[in-house]
Order: C-alpha cells, then structure tokens, then sequence
C-alpha cells in the first residue's frame, strides 16, 4: 500500500485524526468526481440521458461488486443500504406462525428490530445461540438448536456495529449448508475493512453499506444472493419493473438474476460513487487492507489498555472497530478530551446493543475504527492524549 497516495486521495483526512469509518468514512477523490460528473451530465442532459451515456459504468457496478465479494456478476443487486438489502431478503422468505429464526447476542440492532416486528404480525419465534466464555459462537450449540427447531433461517451479523468481534461466519455457513438451511449474513462492517468471500462463508443472503468501511457515499449498497436461492424463485414480496417483466394481464416474470431484489429507481451518482468506491479497494487488495487495520486496531487496544482504559471487545478475532470507556464505565471525559483535540469517532448505546452491554454492565461505549488511510502516529497520538 502506498500510504502517502492514498491520504493525497483522501482530502479529509488532512485536518483531523478521523478514526468513524464504522460510522461513515471519507470517500477518495475518485469517488467525489465520479459523483459530481454524472450529476452535471445530468444538469445539461436530464437523468434518462445521462444515465444512457454511463451504462458501461453502471454495469461495472455488478463485476466490481462480485470481484469484491468473490462471486458472479448475476448474484448481485444494489441496493440503498445494507439495511434495505436485509429487508427484501427477509420478505422473500414465506414466514408463517410458529417458524423460528436463529440469530445470534450482538446482532445489528435493526435486525433484531426486523425479526420483532415478524413476530408481532406473524408470529415467528427468535432463538440466539450461546456465547462459549471467550465470547466465541457455540457452534455445538448452534446445531443442536438446528436439530431441535428446523429453524426457517439462520442469521449472522459479521462485525457487531458495538464491538470489534468478528464472527465464525464461515463455521456458521458450513452447518447451515449440512442442515440446508437458509442463511442472512450481514457484512456492513465487514466488507471494506477485511476479505468477505461469499464461497467460503456459504450463505445465501449477504448485505453490505456503501459508506462504512466501503468509503463509499450514503445512500448505497448492495445484496448478494446465492444461485440456491434464485433457482427457487424466491424474490421480496414488493416487485417493480426492474425485479419483473409484465408479461400478462395478471401475471409477471420473474428477473432470472439478483436484479429481481432491485428497483428500477436509484441515485445514479451515488451507483458510480461505490463503483469507484470498491474499485479502489479492489485494486489496493482487500488482503493488504485486512492486514494493515488489524494492526492499527491491535496497537490501539494495546495502547488505551495500558493508560487503564476498560476495552470492552472480546473474542479471539477482532476487528477494525475498538470500543471502550473508563474503568467505572463513564465516557464523558474521554468524550470531552476526544472532542477538544478533533479526533472524530462515535458513541455506542446501550440501546444499539442491549444484550451485549448488559452483559458488561455499560451504558455507553467510545468507539473508534481506524482504516487504511491513518497512520500508526496517529494511533500514537490519541493513546497519549488520553493517558
């Protein structure tokens, strides 16, 4: 990696310490051009116009993604958020009272939300597997459930949004596939930050952001859906014209790829910003990112743990995001000193994670997430500023 190009290309990394990209990052300058050429391509020639002088651009969206992802260009779908994708997944599933999800202590909190609102009006039952001591997935305790309640669907959050653990998504993948059972993975806060591949891990369903680790502009995403899944002719209950062809009075066909989980509406700048997005990323290795973030995010734990900061991320893989608080659980000076010093970062609550951090008895959490565009001065400079 060449660190000096890739800050040059990331002009807001120049006047701070930004260390929010589980949060929302800072897009590279391609990204930014790429965004404001179509939008003045569309100010002189409509959005119709414009969208037919970029086709070639737009359909890199599909080869960039499934590069990315390690999969085909038909398996991919955009979307306008990783939680858009985890919802049309969801709808394609024929749910019916008594079905049971399994899903896991540090899911996403919008999808826990998800499988609520399925059991107020269907009637579904959610069933979480155990945490070994280590915080580890008990993948023994995983099957035994699955053989216990056929479950409809087994549900992953890669990278909990609260914590740096990485989960055994690709152990998960293998039992699911044994039992042949569905599974939802949602990958916001893993892709762009390590290497997510779709064959390895198994599932059937993975969603991902564009403006987390991605480096890409809100208001994009993308589905990837597996070939087991279209060859059943599962699709969102919502279809429109991009999904379905109207082929009689009363009736449609179905789109033979991922596109079917598409609409035809969507942000055309905002498409060629994540295809410049996971271009870049592409070509900088996603192996060579992994790498370097986790070594950032190692000397940071290292750092905040020796200045007698409580680091609350537990597991025997963890990840690019760092969260913790004072010894007695408070954030307000580290909030403070953070702040004062134009160190950008977020605050986790309990309410974003409630069976995580009622565990470890915390109300709130400071959580930063450093990437591939900071430095390890940087990291240096934020352990000795709240030492």
């Amino acid at each position: 990696m060449d660190l000096e190009l890739i800050r040059q290309d990331t002009r807001g990394c120049t006047d701070k310490i930004f260390l929010n990209s589980a949060g929302g990052s800072l897009m590279p300058e391609v990204v930014v051009k790429a965004m404001t050429d179509h939008i003045l391509l569309e100010q002189q020639h409509g959005g119709y116009e414009a969208a037919d002088r970029n086709t070639e651009h737009i359909q890199r969206f599909y080869t960039e993604t499934s590069k990315l992802i390690n999969t085909q260009p038909h398996n991919i779908a955009g979307m306008v958020s990783s939680t858009d994708g985890y919802s049309k997944a969801l709808s394609s599933i024929a749910f019916k009272n008594g079905d049971v999800i399994i899903t896991t202590n540090d899911d996403y909190v919008s999808n826990q939300i998800a499988f609520f609102s399925l059991q107020k009006k269907i009637g579904i039952k959610i069933i979480r597997i155990k945490n070994l001591p280590d915080h580890e997935l008990d993948l023994e305790d995983l099957e035994n459930l699955i053989k216990k309640h056929h479950p409809k669907l087994v549900s992953v959050t890669h990278i909990p949004t609260n914590s740096g653990l990485i989960q055994n998504v690709e152990e998960v993948g293998k039992i699911c596939r044994r039992y042949d059972v569905l599974y939802l993975v949602d990958a916001c806060q893993s892709v762009g930050q390590l290497v997510v591949d779709v064959e390895k891990i198994g599932c059937d369903f993975l969603t991902v952001t564009g403006r987390k680790f991605m480096r890409g502009p809100r208001g994009t995403g993308f589905l990837y859906v597996s070939d087991r899944v279209l060859e059943r002719n599962m699709a969102p209950v919502f279809l429109d014209m991009c999904g379905a062809e109207w082929t009689e009075f009363n009736d449609y066909k179905l789109s033979a790829t991922a596109k079917r989980f598409e609409q035809w509406e969507t942000s055309i700048s905002s498409l060629l910003g994540l295809v410049e997005a996971m271009k870049y990323a592409n070509n900088i290795g996603l192996a060579n990112i992994e790498n370097y973030n986790l070594q950032l995010a190692k000397d940071l734990r290292i750092g905040l743990q020796n200045n007698g900061l409580r680091v609350l991320d537990e597991g025997k893989n963890l990840s690019s995001i760092v969260t913790f608080c004072a010894q007695d659980g408070s954030i307000e000076n580290i909030y403070r000193r953070l702040k004062e010093n134009t160190i950008y970062f977020s605050v986790s609550n309990k309410s974003n994670a409630l069976i995580d951090f009622t565990f470890k008895n915390v109300e709130k959490a400071i959580r930063l997430s450093p990437h591939y565009f900071n430095t390890s001065d940087e990291i240096e400079t934020v352990i000795k500023m709240l030492k």
